[in-house]
Formats: structure tokens, C-alpha cells, sequence
């Protein structure tokens, strides 16, 4: 089966294109949103082709899977084809609403032509989707592989533009977690994290490294250093950072948000809306390496158990071929 797919959540689009189908990638002169074209900082299998919007004109696929409203029109101006009408069609919703939390209406709302694939039950339970099918595929990532030394008395943090997205991210979160114990943090859009901590009006400045847009597999071998990992993140549907945290064999501390709660289980950290028990628990485990390792081996079976790639590709298999017969 051949698939049309935009690279848009590059964890996500690496777990997805490890299946047995071809992936049709577009890709456009600058690399920007309307076509990214393969990643450079992920590693993905040689199934994945890029296709520029002429060639896609050319180029026959069995279905589309779309993730942003724009890729509608993207769709039809590139190739004439109308989503759901003309080609079968999945939309993948990996956000929570922007809205209000339970009352927003999604895009596709009453659309009986497209399937909305969620990543989470939360996502599933908050979105306003109307008549439109839906269904749920929950995350599955790549095995990172058992990498955690916990050698660094630090907590690691993944987190892209945490300036922008200060209050979704929970960067203000992240820096009062950073007065407490040292935090490293990994992601793209540093230089401005930098300078917001300067301006930081805590009691103490906040004790940070920045890692600003390391390659995944880099990073991980970073980020296994750390003694543990911290998810700041306020309003997201499931970060695959703390699924690969987990996989990686770190003990985890989380805000007791969207599906956070379903995800790590008490074996596997602390799940909490107490910053001050979050940091108290992270310098627990500064102290005592033994339960923070326990603790990360726990985290580890319980993610490959939940989110294992094999059981993300056995779903996604099935409702590509559902939505394309």
C-alpha cells in the first residue's frame, strides 16, 4: 500500500513509517511546513520517498493521512484530489483542543467521509468531533534501548520552543524545578530559554544546561545521563519525550494532566499537580540512585508493554486497509 504522509511530529512520523507500507513524503524547495521532506535528525527506513508537489501529481497512493486542516487544500491544489471524496483518507489528531478544553469543535467536525484518528482516549474524550468516525490509535515508539547510567545528579527535560509555548509547555514549571535541582534541558529554541532564565524572578536563579537541537539519537544518549526525567507540560495529549524517557530506563515526574495519569503508573514515578512534591521526589532521587534506577526499570517494561511499535504498526495496518478498501 502506498501512502501519502506530511512530516509534521517527527517522533511520531518515525514510529509511523517502520511499517510495511510505502511513504509518500512531500517535500518543497525551502523544507518548510508544506513539505519537510524526510528527516534529518531522525533515522527512518528507505520505504519513505520524497515526492515534490509535481512529481506527487504523477505519483498514484492508495490513501492519504493528514494531520493539519491545511493539508486538505495542499492535497487538492497539488494533485486535484479531494480528501475523503476523491482518495480515502485518515486524519491523525495528535493535539489536545486550543480552545476551550471539552466545548471545541475539531476541524473535521461531522465530516462522514474521514476518519479522525486519535493518539490518546483523552484527545478522543475532549475533541467535539460530531458525526465524523472516529477512532483511537495509541503512541507506539521505536525501542531506544535500555541506555540509563543516571551518572548525572541532574533531571532531564525535553521540550521545542519552550519560550513560546511558555504556559502549554509548563516552561515556568521548568524553571521553578530548576531552582531546586539542576536541570538539563533538550530541545530546539534554547538561546531564548537562556535568555528568559536571566530574567527569572525566582527566589534563586535557576540552576540550567541547554542542549539546543540535538539529533535524537544523540540526545538520548544525553538524556540517559540524567538521574531522571521531568515533564513540565501542562496541555499536551501524550509527550512521546517522556514514552522514550521511560523506554530509555529513567524514572519520570509528570504533571497529573490529560493522559499523563494513564501513562506512568506509580512503579514508574510520580504523577502529580504539587510542583513542590515533583521536586521533592527529584531530590530524593538525586540522593538515592538505587530507587531512581529501580524506579527506571519499572518505567521501562511498563512503556514497552503499553506503547510497543509493534502493537502502533498491527493498528495503523488495519485502518489503512479499512479505510482504503
Amino acid at each position: 500500500m502506498r501512502v501519502l504522509v506530511w512530516h509534521v511530529h517527527g517522533s511520531w512520523m518515525t514510529s509511523f513509517v517502520q511499517g510495511a507500507e510505502e511513504y509518500l513524503v512531500p517535500v518543497v524547495p525551502n523544507r518548510g511546513p508544506e513539505g519537510r521532506g524526510r528527516a534529518r535528525t531522525w533515522d527512518w527506513p528507505s520505504s519513505v520517498v520524497e515526492v515534490t508537489p509535481e512529481q506527487l501529481r504523477e505519483t498514484p497512493f492508495d490513501v492519504v493521512v493528514l494531520q493539519r486542516p491545511e493539508e486538505l487544500e495542499l492535497l487538492e491544489r497539488w494533485t486535484g484530489l479531494r480528501a475523503g471524496i476523491d482518495v480515502p483518507a485518515v486524519y491523525v489528531e495528535h493535539n489536545t483542543p486550543a480552545g476551550h478544553a471539552v466545548a471545541t469543535r475539531h476541524p473535521l467536525a461531522d465530516r462522514t467521509d474521514i476518519t479522525i484518528a486519535h493518539v490518546t482516549a483523552f484527545n478522543a474524550l475532549v475533541w467535539d468531533c460530531g458525526d465524523a468516525p472516529t477512532t483511537l490509535v495509541d503512541h507506539g515508539i521505536v525501542d531506544p534501548g535500555l541506555r540509563y547510567t543516571g551518572e548525572r545528579e541532574r533531571v532531564g527535560v525535553v521540550v521545542n520552543e519552550p519560550v513560546r509555548r511558555w504556559r502549554v509547555a509548563g516552561t515556568d514549571q521548568l524553571l521553578r524545578m530548576a531552582q531546586h535541582v539542576g536541570v538539563d534541558v533538550y530541545g530546539m529554541g534554547m538561546a531564548a530559554l537562556e535568555e528568559a532564565a536571566r530574567t527569572w524572578r525566582g527566589d534563586t536563579a535557576p540552576d540550567l544546561t541547554l542542549h539546543d537541537d540535538v539529533p535524537q539519537g544523540a540526545m538520548h544518549d544525553l538524556l540517559a545521563r540524567d538521574r531522571a526525567y521531568f515533564h513540565p507540560y501542562r496541555w499536551t495529549s501524550l509527550g512521546l519525550s517522556l514514552l522514550e524517557a521511560m523506554a530509555l530506563g529513567l524514572p519520570v515526574l509528570a504533571f497529573a494532566t490529560t493522559a499523563a495519569p494513564e501513562a506512568v503508573p506509580p512503579s514508574a514515578g510520580l504523577v502529580s499537580n504539587d510542583p513542590d512534591a515533583l521536586a521533592a521526589r527529584a531530590r530524593r532521587w538525586l540522593h538515592d540512585p538505587d530507587e531512581a534506577r529501580e524506579t527506571g526499570l519499572a518505567a521501562r517494561a511498563h512503556v514497552l508493554s503499553h506503547f510497543g511499535l509493534d502493537r502502533f504498526l498491527a493498528d495503523w495496518h488495519r485502518l489503512l486497509k479499512e479505510v482504503a478498501r
